[in-house]
């Protein structure tokens, strides 16, 4: 068996969430392809072919791969899909809009948000906005899926790389274009791979208190992130939003302030290795699933905590 994994770049950089991806593939099959679809990204293909375990690396350039149309990826993967019984994506927004279309096309059912492997065919997954798992076995020739990364370690460096080989992209699909491409620059870690993380929600109640967040943030050198209702109410942007329909993360610490833990909301955040919740309702749902909890104010504790570790 032979899987086909998609990789998760920007053109100049890997990012962790491909050698995550393929740690789970490798526990699937037994060998493992990576295809760097972009353009102007053969570095991208270079640093893939390093990983343990690829096999080899797929090099295929087009305009309209660099702007992550789903529609132009799909094509390309239902290209390269025979001859692999597992094609893979990373569960990431890219990832998630592109694997329906290639399952489609290749007219099989998907496996989606893969946690855990249990066989080639047998998956772990998170069903209910992931507050129950659930073990799925397919019966397809042909596994189409994507991977939760943040469930995974990655893969270390190989002894010696894999050869990179390019592939032809098909016609460029015109069901959708590129119009533009926002980039938030900011001095803190990125949300998905930062190591440390704090978290607010409606408990910090208005600006003041999502300030009073940053600023610890901004002391102990974490990233922000914060609960859909939060972005709702407009106390933050949209890219901090954790959660079922926002980012999964797996940070080493994960601080919550002034969030009560709904189900959609700690969904993104199963992976983390130490969670911490401050909220002023001991009933809060996030006690459940934090290894240290503080009844207390939310935009108190960020203040206090800030001034502390400034001195």
């Amino acid at each position: 068996m032979t899987a086909l994994l998609i990789a998760d770049h920007d053109n100049k950089n890997l990012r962790p969430a491909t050698a995550q991806a393929l740690t789970a593939l490798l526990e699937m099959t037994d060998a493992v392809d990576v295809l760097v679809a972009g353009n102007d990204c053969a570095s991208v293909a270079d640093t893939a072919a390093k990983l343990k375990g690829v096999r080899t690396v797929l090099l295929a350039e087009n305009p309209k791969l660099a702007q992550e149309l789903p529609e132009v990826l799909a094509d390309l993967v239902v290209a390269e899909a025979p001859g692999y019984t597992h094609v893979f994506f990373p569960a990431t927004a890219l990832g998630k809009a592109a694997m329906p279309r290639a399952a489609a096309l290749l007219g099989r059912s998907a496996v989606s948000d893969v946690v855990a492997v249990k066989g080639p065919k047998t998956f772990v997954r998170g069903i209910y906005a992931g507050s129950l798992l659930a073990t799925v076995e397919t019966s397809e020739d042909v596994v189409v899926g994507t991977i939760r990364t943040t469930a995974f370690e990655p893969v270390g460096e190989a002894d010696a790389a894999a050869p990179v080989e390019t592939v032809a992209c098909p016609e460029a699909d015109d069901g959708s274009r590129f119009v533009k491409f926002t980039e938030t620059e900011s001095d803190r870690p990125e949300l998905v791979s930062a190591k440390v993380v704090v978290a607010g929600g409606r408990g910090l109640i208005d600006e003041a208190g999502f300030k009073a967040l940053e600023s610890l943030a901004d002391t102990i050198g974490a990233a922000v992130g914060a609960t859909r209702t939060a972005v709702d109410m407009g106390l933050c942007p949209n890219d901090w939003q954790v959660g079922q329909t926002g980012k999964m993360i797996a940070p080493q610490l994960y601080m919550a302030f002034g969030i009560s833990g709904a189900i959609q909301h700690t969904a993104g955040i199963k992976d983390a290795k130490v969670i911490v919740a401050v909220d002023k309702d001991p009933e809060a749902p996030i006690f459940e699933v934090a290894d240290y909890g503080l009844v207390a104010d939310g935009s108190d504790t960020c203040r206090a905590l800030a001034a502390k570790l400034a001195k």
